[in-house]
């Protein structure tokens, strides 16, 4: 299934950041980026790439119906003298977003082989707790998180404890794992309990 993991303005924006993208790519910005990361820069660029196309797909995981109370559609007095209020069935799906979780989980999966183990406990760890604090729950999205927090307090705690050699890949998996499991799976509870709608794991942006 295809959607926008995130708001129109934040598309809007995105849609107005391209032609700085495009300078990115020709400097070889991004390339190098994901080299620090043990790919080379057309593999990392390809990578990119698919991550954004892949965010706008979503894996469905399991699907609920769940009641939802319509005031509008039986007056107020009708509802006092008889004690009813309609119920309505609707579908609310859990689903996993390809470009912000399964790929980012398949490059974290390879960089554990290359990182001491150490520093991408204490740096995940730490990271949970920070974007289960940051996280907000949104009504037909998921998880919102504010979107350059994540990435800037893992580079900067991978650079501290793993030093400056290993801080990329540290960064990059304490980053991932750190959104996915504070924000998203430790507030899958939240989530199940927003009502209808399409409910992403990795969407949002994140």
């Amino acid at each position: 299934m295809f959607f926008l993991p995130f708001s129109i303005v934040v598309f809007i924006i995105f849609i107005l950041l391209l032609p700085l993208l495009f300078v990115l790519f020709s400097v070889g910005a991004v390339g190098v980026a994901f080299q620090k990361l043990g790919m080379s820069p057309v593999s990392g660029i390809m990578f990119f790439l698919l991550s954004l196309i892949g965010s706008t797909i979503n894996i469905p995981l399991y699907e609920k119906q769940i009641e939802v109370t319509n005031d509008f559609e039986i007056s107020s007095l009708h509802q006092f003298l008889f004690g009813i209020k309609p119920q309505f069935l609707q579908k609310q799906l859990i689903a996993i977003n390809v470009g912000g979780c399964i790929l980012p989980l398949l490059l974290c999966f390879m960089l554990l082989f290359r990182v001491p183990l150490r520093p991408v406990i204490i740096c995940t760890v730490i990271m949970i707790i920070t974007c289960k604090f940051l996280a907000r729950p949104t009504a037909g999205i998921g998880i919102a998180i504010p979107a350059f927090f994540p990435p800037i307090i893992s580079a900067i705690l991978a650079i501290l404890i793993a030093g400056r050699n290993y801080a990329p890949g540290v960064a990059y998996i304490s980053g991932v794992l750190g959104v996915l499991i504070g924000a998203d799976l430790f507030n899958l509870k939240a989530i199940e309990k927003m009502g209808r709608g399409v409910m992403s794991i990795g969407g949002a942006g994140v």
